[in-house]
């Protein structure tokens, strides 16, 4: 009997919890099952959206190959507008640098690559960017800017890549030491091999002109070794 009156007892006590905070578990539910449900949604619509953005980065690389630019341009463009936050947006980007570049339209490919560097791009893609801009200036004849976009990066893997193309803007711009020293820095990288040529570093260290000598070092030095003074002879009196 008292267990009968202890399992009413737990019933009613369950019901009256029930009746207050019922509402608060099925409303925890439902949202907790929404979230799962919009979570899902949301990495179907990811996943499609790059499965669309591969689709048209593929028309992209075929139409560069084939050199069509006014189509490549259209298929950039709307890899741009619909897909900007895939991993596609940014290689759009450097494939078009690379047909203006093949259409002799530097300035262009300029403008492609600065947007690559600007945009939200990964890391790594953003130093391929940098680095072919760099190279597009040396085109132009621009050392200076190739400088001011290479000289405060610091990048591990891209490190002799870079001092390659400074100690050429630096080579051009007559800053015979600093060119030096960016080739240098290259030949002894570790790291270099595989990622620059580096017997041509090195004749490119080799063929630098000598370095002028400063108005300092060209002043003559003085001796230290003692100098007799000649002392005037006196006449002895006689």
């Amino acid at each position: 009997m008292d267990e009968l009156l202890s399992e009413k007892e737990q019933l009613e006590q369950f019901r009256a919890w029930w009746s207050e905070y019922g509402m608060y578990v099925i409303g925890g539910i439902v949202i907790g099952a929404g979230l799962l449900f919009g979570i899902g949604q949301y990495k179907d619509r990811k996943l499609q959206a790059q499965l669309e953005a591969s689709v048209a980065f593929e028309s992209l690389i075929e139409q560069v190959a084939d050199g069509d630019l006014v189509d490549a341009e259209a298929t950039a463009a709307e890899i741009h507008t619909s897909y900007a936050k895939t991993t596609y947006a940014g290689q759009a980007g450097l494939a078009m640098a690379r047909l203006y570049m093949d259409k002799n339209r530097d300035q262009d490919a300029v403008e492609a690559l600065l947007s690559v560097i600007n945009s939200g791009a990964d890391k790594e893609l953003k130093h391929v960017a940098r680095l072919r801009l760099a190279r597009i200036y040396l085109y132009q004849d621009k050392a200076q800017e190739v400088v001011d976009l290479l000289s405060k990066q610091d990048s591990h893997p891209f490190a002799a890549a870079y001092g390659e193309v400074l100690g050429d803007a630096y080579t051009a711009l007559g800053r015979i030491a600093e060119a030096q020293d960016a080739y240098q820095k290259v030949l002894l990288d570790p790291l270099s091999q595989g990622t620059v040529d580096q017997q041509l570093v090195q004749w490119k260290a080799l063929d630098l002109p000598e370095i002028e000598p400063t108005a300092s070092d060209k002043a003559e030095p003085v001796s230290t070794e003692a100098v007799e003074s000649e002392e005037p002879e006196t006449g002895r009196s006689e």
